[in-house]
């Protein structure tokens, strides 16, 4: 009977550490796209680039297992509402805008906003360059919500995309006139055959509309998980962990200075 009740007792407490395993799981959520240099899939089927190398930097300064979620941009934050994944790790900027519907983290990135547009046009940063011009622009991002305030009234129209590629490869084509992205997003496109068409026109500046930066998204409430993602990110940025993982990206400091 004792053995009995020992196996019974040793089975509960196994079932048990399990359970705590499995709830300590962290999920995160990334765009079912490309997004280089910061995430996209290999050869292999594995997400790959510098927020996924600093994503999971952070999982291990936490000293958590976190996999990764699939979802497409202009479900991410409903999905992370529904408790699909726990962290949104997509190059989301904070804005007061999403604040209303969720948290974030301390950012962890800053890059400007810019506009791009064929080499021979007259296009800037200047609203009024667009004038009877169609731009293009990523829907449910913050590229769309200045698009919207500072061009919509001079453009001809605003486009938008499910996928940033999507209205890269439309400016190629000559359906639209410009394109306004991330700088650092832009430029693999810029360096390509492709996109040789093209250069940066200028930056765009609006605080209101873009936010500190970037940081990871998460439901309203879950204080410890964001207290552990903070200090997560402090952690690897003081041992040196998110700089050498930057300089294999970037030759500049891709934090953006302090908060």
């Amino acid at each position: 009977m004792k053995t009995i009740f020992k196996l019974f007792s040793a089975a509960v407490v196994a079932l048990a550490m399990s359970a705590s395993v499995a709830s300590a799981d962290i999920k995160f959520g990334v765009a079912a796209e490309p997004y280089p240099p910061f995430a996209e899939k290999g050869s292999d089927g594995k997400w790959k680039g510098w927020e996924i190398e600093i994503a999971n930097a952070i999982c291990a300064a936490m000293d958590e297992k976190c996999e990764w979620v699939e979802v497409s941009w202009d479900g991410i934050i409903p999905a992370l509402l529904a408790k699909k994944f726990d962290v949104i790790i997509s190059s989301m900027s904070i804005t007061e805008e999403r604040m209303k519907t969720i948290d974030f983290s301390d950012k962890y990135y800053n890059t400007p906003a810019v506009i791009v547009a064929p080499k021979t046009s007259g296009i800037s940063a200047d609203p009024a360059s667009v004038k009877s011009k169609i731009v293009g622009v990523q829907v449910s991002t913050t590229h769309a919500n200045y698009a919207e305030k500072h061009l919509q009234s001079m453009a001809d129209s605003i486009k938008t995309y499910q996928t940033f590629d999507e209205h890269n490869q439309d400016l190629v084509a000559g359906r639209i006139d410009a394109v306004v992205g991330d700088s650092l997003a832009m430029q693999p496109f810029l360096d390509s055959e492709a996109g040789k068409c093209c250069e940066v026109k200028g930056n765009l500046v609006d605080v209101a509309v873009f936010g500190p930066g970037v940081g990871g998204g998460m439901r309203k409430g879950e204080a410890d998980l964001m207290a552990k993602f903070n200090a997560a990110i402090k952690k690897i940025r003081a041992d040196g962990t998110f700089e050498a993982i930057s300089k294999k990206y970037f030759n500049f400091d891709i934090y953006g200075g302090e908060s």
